[in-house]
């Protein structure tokens, strides 16, 4: 297989096998991409002369028949492809001859790749904030369900006020939707077209970079040339850094589960379904999958602290090393979409034991209640406090759900804003399945087979 950069001499095998790695296996999700950045490009090359209509067509046909191969599963990366971006250049000179050899005018695989990835994270980010939208949806659900079911507030790990578990997961839901904003800017930061960049100065062509970022559905061209190839992981890291945030949520998350279902506490139940067992221990029902997602959060860490490594340090222009980002980075989001689904199923599948947790629900999660009560009497804070801490073998049994419905500021058990909180992730969720909607049409568009007049 004829390499884009082949000058009549061989490369030594060795040196060969380490550049290439294992990189040309993550190009397999990167063909579409690639085909839809190709069309696009050829489109442009028509728009200013560089191809005529004939040549345009035959490229069209071409790159529409490696989309229809690849979703065959009959066109795959091997090692001596070197890259996507070689596989399909050369493909279409096999099939097409001399036209074939002009689809790479005015770019490099520099901002091919570039586009590529732009390309595959607008649209998995997307899926990414779905799937967790979608998790944010649930644990609403299970606040509203079980909105003033009484539960122990703790810090540091001591019981300390009188909760509920509709004030934990209405948390959790919360806390998703800012990973979510977290995630919508660094689609925001992904969302510049790169390509017309080529080798990170430009090309001597009149070409239309903007045309191009409309074709392909961008909100506009990444300006400056250099600053694009700059960009290289980049924007990768500011993508796993959200997803990394999110992450943390869910492992805050499992951990809780794994310890609130512990024999000694008691307060959830998970179904049966999703439990493994031990080979030894007949008796044994582990929720194992919470321990991986409590894991994941650190893979994911390692994932940012990969990419980021790689940049640090890396001179203007493009370098290798940036080929090195593109792992981490494609596992990262598939990761993400992996861990919000298992969290989603297991919130859907966890019953609350009453009983438990208002036997939980001990009269010193009180004293803090009493204190106050104290306050409203006359006293000062601090007195109350000292008189209340002096006489907590005296408290006596408090109603924990009138207690709960008499915590009425915002946030608060008896005034959680659930309501809110169901419509925000509604509303997000709206935006970004429409979002997708309007991606996969756009794309739709720049096919063989879609009329002239719907491209854009």
């Amino acid at each position: 297989m004829s390499k884009l950069w082949d000058k009549g001499y061989e490369l030594d095998s060795l040196i060969e096998r380490f550049e290439i790695g294992d990189d040309y296996t993550y190009d397999n999700e990167l063909v579409e991409p690639d085909v839809l950045g190709s069309l696009a490009h050829a489109e442009m090359l028509h728009r200013i002369g560089v191809l005529t209509a004939d040549e345009l067509a035959q490229l069209r046909r071409g790159l529409g028949e490696i989309l229809a191969l690849h979703q065959r599963g009959e066109f795959r990366m091997a090692p001596e492809d070197e890259d996507v971006h070689t596989k399909i250049e050369n493909w279409l000179v096999a099939e097409l001859g001399e036209v074939g050899k002009k689809i790479h005018t005015a770019r490099s695989r520099n901002d091919q790749v570039l586009l590529d990835l732009r390309l595959y994270a607008k649209r998995k980010v997307l899926e990414v904030e779905v799937a967790l939208l979608s998790c944010a949806s649930e644990l609403a659900r299970f606040a509203r369900e079980h909105e003033y079911t009484p539960m122990p507030g703790y810090t540091h790990m001591q019981r300390a006020m009188l909760s509920s578990v509709g004030v934990w997961a209405g948390a959790y839901s919360e806390m998703l939707l800012d990973d979510w904003a977290l995630l919508e800017a660094a689609y925001e930061l992904n969302d510049w077209s790169p390509l017309g960049s080529a080798a990170a100065y430009g090309v001597p062509l009149p070409i239309d970079r903007e045309y191009v970022a409309k074709l392909l559905g961008f909100s506009g061209v990444q300006n400056n040339v250099l600053y694009a190839a700059n960009s290289r992981g980049k924007i990768e890291a500011a993508i796993v850094h959200a997803l990394a945030q999110s992450l943390l949520t869910l492992s805050k998350l499992a951990q809780d589960v794994l310890l609130f279902t512990t024999s000694e506490y008691g307060f959830f139940t998970v179904s049966d379904s999703l439990v493994t067992g031990s080979s030894i221990m007949p008796q044994k029902k582990n929720i194992s999958m919470m321990e991986l997602v409590r894991a994941k959060a650190s893979i994911m860490l390692g994932y940012q602290a990969q990419i980021m490594g790689v940049l640090a340090g890396l001179p203007s222009g493009y370098n290798k090393d940036y080929q090195e980002t593109k792992r981490p980075f494609m596992d990262a989001l598939d990761l993400a979409l992996q861990s919000f689904a298992v969290v989603e199923r297991t919130v859907s599948s966890l019953t609350p034991n009453e009983d438990r947790l208002l036997a939980a629900c001990t009269p010193e999660l009180y004293a803090t209640d009493r204190a106050y009560e104290l306050v409203q009497a006359g006293a000062s804070f601090r007195d109350a406090y000292r008189q209340v801490g002096a006489a907590l073998a005296d408290l006596p049994p408090v109603d924990a759900r009138a207690g709960l419905r008499s915590r009425t500021h915002t946030g608060s058990s008896g005034n959680l804003g659930l309501d809110r909180l169901t419509e925000v992730v509604a509303r997000h969720n709206s935006t970004t399945t429409g979002k997708l909607e309007a991606l996969a049409e756009h794309w739709r568009t720049l096919l063989p087979g879609a009329a002239d007049a719907d491209r854009p």
